[in-house]
């Protein structure tokens, strides 16, 4: 272990180092909301220099999964909103929690009997004010863009799970229960690139390319066309939305993380990868050879509410 920083909230599901060299921090704050009996609620996002003193923070009560900071100084969240229930009733697929099978959330409070929610993004300044924002209830199709994960429960429709800055002021998104992967202009809020099903499947962390081309941890939860579960890094032209090169274990099974995950492309042309369920890192060449491995040593609490014992899951790498 190189740096620890020792940190005011518990972590969410992000951070990383900046330009600067200064911790930028998802952190999980202790207000009640509807995200707290999910585990990838968040609530503050901060910048902490490398002794771990907090230079400045953000709080937001529907803030979750991941957060980042602009090259305008503002920062851009991940949010959960509530969907009209006029566009609630027409979204396609999911289960009703009552039937949800997997017991994976904490208990339902019952003031959120019936709701759906799904995400908006915020840009917010580091005084607290939100100056522009996106919803995905306004963009997105209740039919085309349905939950495709079988067993995920209609609470929540276009959860998101990682947003990014492009060189251009577009942001790149991703849209884990509808297999959605979404280029947006922040000038305009139009959806300018769009990839889905059967490419991805409850994907996480889409990364731009230095050829043009976005590499994403494809999770492979519900895959159509698949009755075996498995994980894929896949780098995509977005021109074609055509895959230009993918890793996968043989057997296939052998790499898998239903939930979280995350790759990015090395300077050396290698593949870094956070295999996230099962807290292992590796490095795979082009063709496919594993020439790095690591597993997180560290143990601690269950990720999801009706697990037993710990677990060393790591979000992103």
């Amino acid at each position: 272990v190189v740096h620890t920083w020792n940190m005011p909230y518990p972590p969410g599901l992000s951070g990383y180092l900046t330009e600067r060299g200064t911790l930028f921090y998802n952190g999980r704050t202790s207000e009640e909301s509807f995200l707290s009996r999910f585990p990838f609620k968040g609530g503050v996002v901060l910048e902490a220099d490398w002794n771990g003193k907090v230079l400045w923070e953000v709080r937001h009560p529907d803030h979750h999964h991941h957060g980042i900071l602009l090259r305008n100084g503002n920062v851009l969240l991940n949010c959960m909103g509530r969907v009209p229930d006029e566009i609630a009733r027409r979204v396609k697929g999911g289960v009703e929690e009552d039937r949800f099978p997997s017991g994976q959330y904490a208990p339902r409070q019952e003031a959120d009997a019936g709701k759906m929610y799904s995400d908006y993004l915020a840009e917010v300044t580091p005084a607290g004010k939100t100056v522009w924002e996106w919803r995905t209830w306004e963009h997105l199709d209740p039919v085309e863009d349905g939950i495709t994960e079988i067993q995920a429960p209609r609470t929540l429709w276009a959860q998101g799970n990682s947003v990014l800055e492009l060189p251009d002021g577009d942001v790149l998104t991703s849209y884990r229960p509808t297999s959605t992967v979404l280029r947006i202009s922040r000038k305009t809020g139009k959806i300018v690139w769009k990839l889905s099903s059967p490419t991805v499947a409850g994907q996480h962390a889409p990364t731009p390319l230095g050829n043009g081309n976005i590499l994403i941890f494809d999770n492979g939860v519900h895959r159509l066309d698949d009755s075996m579960p498995f994980s894929r890094v896949i780098e995509v032209d977005p021109a074609s939305n055509k895959i230009a090169w993918k890793y996968q274990d043989r057997p296939a099974w052998n790499f898998f993380s239903p939930r979280m995950g995350n790759a990015q492309r090395l300077p050396n042309g290698n593949t870094l990868v956070c295999e996230s369920s099962f807290g292992r890192f590796f490095e795979v060449t082009v063709e496919g050879e594993i020439v790095w491995e690591y597993v997180n040593p560290f143990f601690g609490r269950p990720f999801f509410a009706d697990e037993i014992g710990r677990a060393k899951a790591t979000a992103r790498a």
